[in-house]
Formats: structure tokens, sequence, C-alpha cells
């Protein structure tokens, strides 16, 4: 967007660890998952672990959410305008799970900015909703105040100078209340007709790599940082706004020439990962967004086991194309592929028609209940995590 399964329960322990100031890069140790233990060596019985707070405040809460607040929590969507009040007004109105902010929503200064994004955490301070923007830099800058650098300066540059520049950056988004940054681009290519050709920070999965795994390090800690988009834009020239790009790619190319900046942006602990509306023909005739067979390859061959999020789906919509004229059944198509988290820059949908069409898809058994709780619990455990930490 231009303008796995959820994440496991030691996953969002280590990632509460680091959100509390824990180095990139260090270990946590979940108490909650240690099982008790017998005796020790002098026949004492050793201590309990102790249950970890985030677990188990998420349980609670998951246990006393009706169907229609579990999957209202899936939702991220957009409300158009700078008055705090309208915008808590949405967020509480529909229960959502989180909002982007696009260029609509921003007003002149940092601080105004700041009283937007507070009030979306008003009613529920203890379970904030995710905040999200689009800031790359250069062509994708959402804050007018952010003077840092693009891609177009930094693939030319040593990846210190994007850790510094994400850094910076990172530190204006929590100054502003935004918890979550759309703004890694992990594509890759030397095609300079490319839609994505002015974003990307490598033409070349070697440099790429090194640049976006320093994005995510210089984010780390301060904001959630997102890979996009997933499994690469960088394969063909069209635009997935106007279009869905095909490209007869297959499992081998893209393992070669797409995946190692994803893999390198996991390993430096990404948290999220955004899903585009791609085709590589050699691997599934889906775009990737509602596609099972990428989510369980980057769940299983990349080792992620983040959040999940899908590009903006009114995208689909916009190509014109029959099969995605529903907004619904997109929606419904995208969490049951394995999406964690819907994304939507509505037009004329009604958020509640987007919420009923996955109600009555868990209802009908098309998305498992134990599917949407795995998501939900997910989701709580992050937000819970964010408000003690973040």
């Amino acid at each position: 967007m231009r303008r796995a399964r959820g994440m496991t329960a030691a996953a969002l322990l280590v990632l509460a660890t680091t959100l509390g100031g824990c180095a990139a890069g260090g270990s946590a140790h979940p108490a909650e998952t240690a099982p008790s233990s017998p005796a020790g060596a002098s026949g004492a019985p050793r201590a309990a672990a102790t249950p970890d707070p985030v677990v188990g405040y998420a349980e609670e809460r998951l246990q006393n959410l009706t169907l229609r607040q579990k999957v209202a929590s899936l939702f991220m969507l957009h409300a158009p305008g700078t008055d705090p009040a309208a915008l808590r007004g949405f967020v509480d109105r529909y229960g959502l799970g989180g909002v982007i902010l696009m260029p609509d929503n921003i007003p002149a200064t940092p601080p105004a900015l700041a009283a937007e994004t507070a009030a979306t955490r008003a009613s529920d301070p203890g379970l904030p909703p995710l905040v999200g923007i689009d800031e790359e830099g250069g062509d994708v800058t959402r804050l007018p105040w952010d003077a840092q650098p693009g891609a177009e300066t930094l693939r030319s540059q040593p990846p210190a100078a994007t850790q510094q520049a994400f850094a910076a950056r990172a530190a204006l988004l929590k100054q502003a209340g935004v918890n979550l940054n759309f703004g890694t681009i992990a594509d890759v290519t030397a095609d300079p007709h490319s839609f994505i050709a002015d974003r990307i920070l490598g033409t070349d999965p070697a440099s790429a790599a090194a640049r976006v795994a320093a994005s995510v390090t210089g984010e780390r800690g301060t904001v959630l940082s997102t890979l996009k988009h997933f499994p690469g834009h960088g394969e063909t020239e069209a635009d997935s706004h106007h279009t869905v790009p095909t490209a007869a790619v297959d499992h081998a190319r893209w393992a070669a020439q797409d995946a190692p900046t994803f893999r390198a942006g996991i390993d430096a602990g990404a948290e999220v990962v955004m899903f585009g509306h791609l085709v590589y023909s050699g691997v599934d005739s889906q775009p990737a967004s509602l596609s099972p067979a990428w989510h369980r390859i980057l769940r299983d061959e990349l080792g992620f086991s983040g959040v999940t999020i899908t590009d903006d789906l009114r995208m689909l919509q916009d190509t014109g194309l029959p099969q995605y004229q529903d907004a619904g059944a997109n929606a419904v198509a995208a969490i049951a592929a394995g999406n964690t988290m819907v994304l939507m820059i509505q037009g004329a949908e009604d958020p509640d028609a987007l919420i009923d069409a996955v109600v009555a898809a868990v209802q009908s058994g098309r998305i498992p209940v134990a599917q949407l709780d795995a998501d939900v619990r997910t989701l709580l455990m992050l937000r819970r995590s964010i408000a003690l930490h973040g």
C-alpha cells in the first residue's frame, strides 16, 4: 500500500521484553512456558513458574469477548480527518484492533498528532489499538516533519545509514503515539521501470537484505516493524493499486531472488509481515494476500511466527476485476488464508458489513473458531505488551 498463523506465546514474550528495553538480539525466557519441575537434588520442591501477566491478561480478555468483538479486533480500518474525538468514536463504535493513519489524518504539528493517537487509547488504555502508518521516507512520507532520507538515498549508502534513519524515524513515530510502521520495503528489483523501483533499499538480494535488516534494527524497541510486500513486488513492473501484478515466477526463482530480504528482516526481529496482492503463478494462482500456500511458505520456510496483515484490501476492488468486488468476501478470504489482521482503507464499505461477513464465515465453519481465537489471542498479547512496555 502506497497511500503466519498467530505469533507463539514465546515469540510474543520476547517481543514484550524487547519493547521493555531489551537490546536487539537479546533473549528472553518466558516463564509461562516452563512446566512445574520435580524436586531438586536437595529433595525440596522447586518453585512453580510465575504465570506471565501478558498471557493471563490475553486469555481472560479472550474468554470475555463475543464472537463479533473477536472478529472486529482483526480489522485495521481508516477514518478520515484530524478530530481526536471522531477517531476515538470510530475505534470505540466498531471495537477495532487497529487504525491506519493516512495523509488526511496528519495535522500540522507533532503534538496535534499525539493528541489524535492518545484519543484512540482513552477508552481502554490497558489495551491500546494498533496505530499504523506508512512512513518509509522518500516517496512515501506521511509526516511533514520527517526529514530522514528515503530509499533512493539510502541504497547508495552503507547499511548503517539506513539503521540511523529508521531509528530517528521510529523516534518521531513513537513521540506521536504511532506504534506500528509499515515502513520497510523488502522488495528487490533492478528494473528502473518497476512500480516499486523508487522505494527499494537495494537492487540485488544481498544489498537489499543488509539494509532491510538495518531498518528493522533501527526501529527495534521503539515501534513495531513491518516487512512489505510479501512475497516481493519486484518481479513485475505493474502497480498493485490498479491491477493484480502477475509473474511466471516459480518457487526456486523466488527463493533466490525475493526471499533473502524477508529472511534478513525476520532474523533482525521484524514483528509484522504485510502480504501483497501479487500472483507468482509458478507457486499459486491466487494473490499472495489470499493464498494459504504463501502463508505456509512464510511460516515453514522463513520461520516467521509473527503477525501477518494484508495490504489495503480496497486495492483488490480497485482493479475492477469482478471476483474482487465484494469487500466482505475479500476479508473472509484473507483471514481464511492465514492473515492475522485485515487492513482496509474503506470507501463506501460499511465497517459493520465487513465484520458481519467474517462473523458469518466463522458461524458457517469457513473460518474455524480455533483459528479465530488464535489470531485474536495473538493481537491481544501484542497490544497488551505495547500498553505495558511500548
